[in-house]
C-alpha cells in the first residue's frame, strides 16, 4: 500500500542484513538493532492513527482473508447451493449451508479471488444479477428451515455493465432487500473488507452488523464519490474522510453494533487472530438473537432501519 512504501523498505533493507554474516562485520549487529528500532517507531508512527483513505487501503489489500477463509476457518460441514434457477451460477457470491459451532446457519458471501485468474472469473467480488438471486433463494431456504443468516461483506459493488442490466440487475438487488426484511430468522452481517453501495447492502443489513477494525461500508466508493464530486477520481482520500465510512463511524452512527480488532497493518497480517475474533463476535451475536421470537424479528428490524439518521423539522 502507498502510505507503508517507507515501512516496507525498511523491513526490505534490515532483512537483508540479517542474511549477512554478523561474526565477520562487527558493527553489523549494532546498524542491525538500530534499523529494527527505527522499523519499530514506523510502525507505531503509521497505524496510530490511520486516516478513513488508508483504511480503505487496508480493507483492499489482496492478501486479506477472503469469504473463503473465513468459510474454512469457522465453519464446518459446508455445503454450497449453486445457481440462480434462472440464468446460471455466479462465482462472485458464495451461498451455502454450515455447521457454526454446533449451530446449522446458511450463510452468503461476497466472492474475490486470490490470483488474477480467480478474480476474473469471480468478477473481482461484484455480483452480477444471478448472484443476487442465488442468494436471495438461500435467504429464503433459510427463512424455510429456520435457520440464521450469515453474510460476509466484501465487495466494491454490483457489477454495473450492461448485460447485468438487461438481466435485472437493479431488481435481483430489490428483491434481495425486500426478502431479507422479511425473513423470520436471525440475520448477521460481518463487514470483513469493501462493503460498496448497493451491491454489500442486498446482503448486508439484518439484527446484527459486526464491523473488522479496517473494513467499511459506504454508500459509494471514495473514487467514485470523488469523480462526482469533483470530477476527479484521484481526490477520493479527501471523500473517503466525508462519507464516515469506517468501523468506528459505523458504531458510533448507530450502524454496526461491534468491532473485531485487527492485527497491526490489518487482518492479512494475522488472519487466525481475526479468525477467533469473528467466531466470538458472531457466536456471542447468535446466542442473544437465539431468544428472541420469530415473529418479532421483521419488526425489531424494521424498527432498528428507522432508528437511523436524524429528521429536522421545517
Amino acid at each position: 500500500m502507498e502510505f507503508e512504501r517507507p515501512l516496507d523498505e525498511l523491513e526490505g533493507k534490515l532483512a537483508s542484513l540479517k542474511h549477512l554474516d554478523v561474526a565477520e562485520q562487527p558493527d553489523l549487529a549494532a546498524e542491525i538493532a538500530e534499523l529494527e528500532a527505527e522499523v519499530a517507531r514506523l510502525h507505531e508512527t503509521l497505524y496510530a492513527a490511520l486516516t478513513p483513505w488508508e483504511r480503505v487501503q487496508i480493507a483492499r489489500h489482496p492478501e486479506r482473508p477472503k469469504t473463503d477463509d473465513y468459510l474454512q476457518a469457522l465453519f464446518t460441514d459446508v455445503v454450497e447451493v449453486h445457481g440462480d434457477r434462472l440464468f446460471g451460477d455466479d462465482e462472485s457470491m458464495f451461498a451455502g449451508f454450515a455447521t457454526l459451532q454446533g449451530r446449522k446457519v446458511a450463510v452468503l458471501g461476497h466472492r474475490k479471488g486470490k490470483n488474477t485468474n480467480e478474480n476474473v472469473r469471480r468478477n473481482f467480488g461484484s455480483p452480477h444479477p444471478e448472484g443476487f438471486r442465488k442468494a436471495e433463494r438461500l435467504m429464503r431456504l433459510a427463512d424455510r428451515f429456520g435457520m440464521p443468516i450469515v453474510s460476509f461483506l466484501d465487495t466494491a459493488g454490483a457489477y454495473p455493465g450492461l448485460d447485468d442490466e438487461d438481466r435485472g440487475q437493479a431488481l435481483a438487488i430489490a428483491e434481495c432487500l425486500a426478502v431479507l426484511s422479511s425473513v423470520r430468522v436471525p440475520v448477521v452481517v460481518v463487514g470483513i473488507g469493501e462493503g460498496g453501495s448497493g451491491g454489500a447492502l442486498a446482503i448486508g443489513f439484518g439484527d446484527r452488523l459486526i464491523m473488522l477494525e479496517n473494513a467499511y461500508y459506504s454508500v459509494i466508493s471514495p473514487e467514485m464519490c470523488a469523480t462526482i464530486l469533483h470530477k476527479d477520481a484521484r481526490r477520493a482520500s479527501e471523500t473517503s474522510a466525508c462519507l464516515q465510512l469506517t468501523a468506528d463511524d459505523l458504531v458510533r452512527l448507530g450502524l454496526a453494533d461491534a468491532v473485531v480488532a485487527e492485527p497491526r497493518g490489518g487482518a492479512h497480517r494475522d488472519p487466525s487472530m481475526v479468525f477467533d475474533g469473528v467466531r466470538t463476535a458472531l457466536s456471542a451475536a447468535l446466542e442473544s438473537l437465539s431468544a428472541v421470537d420469530r415473529a418479532t424479528l421483521p419488526d425489531t428490524r424494521y424498527e432498528r432501519l428507522r432508528r437511523i439518521g436524524e429528521v429536522a423539522g421545517g
